[in-house]
Formats: C-alpha cells, structure tokens, sequence
C-alpha cells in the first residue's frame, strides 16, 4: 500500500500512538479519514471535469474534420440543376422513407357504403332468454342450478 512495508506500517503507528496518545487516536484517524474523503471528492470532481473538457474538444475537431469531408464530397458530386434538364427523381435523398411496403386500402365510396348490407352484433346467450330459461353458468349465485327454487 503506497509502497509502504508492513515494519514501516508499525513504526508509523507506534509513533502516533506515542504523539497523539491512544486516548485521542480514534479522533484523530476519524478527522483524517474525513479530510482524506474530502481530497478524494474534490480530485474526482476536478477529474470528471477534466475529462468532460476533453470529449467536447474532440467532439470539435471530429466536427470539424466531418464538415471537411461533406464539404470535400458535396464538390465531387454536385446535385443536379432542375433548370438545366436534370431529372429530380435522380436528386433523392437517400435519408428519405422508404415507400410503404402493403398497399394502402382502397377509399370506401359513400353511396356503397350507405346500401352495404351489415351483418348484426351477436346478442349475449344469457341476457335475450328469460331467468328461467338460462344456462346454469350464467345464472348467478344465489340462483341455484333449478332455477332459482330452493
């Protein structure tokens, strides 16, 4: 630890135990631990900002160095010039969606819909029959399985 052998270890601690005295001792490595977590905050903070520093430089020059490239590519391939003949259909952009892959439904005309026979909701089994007329499991608890006759 620190490049500190284990006797140098016990010389160290022998010594404060000696200066301090061993009644004040816990006082003192307990203000010690606290000042040593206190540096230790600090040059973490300090170090996280640091490198934070650091990124957004390079986050610039790759900027930079992008720009450079797009700018380099954009002179080799001009886009065409729609007033000089050029088909537009050839400027696409690749960024653009790509079409839709399921054709969209056909729109409904009104007039057919208006007449379009429907076919109509399934009613529940066991509200159109009568109580007694219900199948046991819709029947509800305190109607017994004859019909509510106890």
């Amino acid at each position: 630890m620190f490049g500190i052998a284990p006797d140098e270890m016990l010389l160290v601690v022998i010594v404060a135990i000696i200066v301090i005295g061993p009644k004040d001792l816990p006082l003192a490595l307990r203000t010690a631990g606290r000042w040593i977590g206190k540096i230790r905050r600090v040059s973490g903070h300090f170090r996280a900002g640091i490198e934070t520093m650091i990124r957004e430089a390079e986050m610039e020059e790759m900027e930079r160095k992008w720009k450079e490239q797009n700018a380099a590519i954009m002179a080799a391939h001009p886009t065409p010039d729609p007033a000089a003949g050029q088909s537009t259909d050839a400027t696409a952009d690749q960024n653009d969606p790509p079409p839709l892959m399921t054709p969209l439904p056909a729109p409904i005309d009104p007039e057919v819909a208006a007449v379009a026979p429907t076919e109509p909701l399934p009613a529940p089994v066991g509200e159109m029959l009568p109580i007694s007329e219900r199948p046991a499991r819709a029947r509800g608890p305190a109607e017994g399985a004859n019909g509510g006759a106890a």
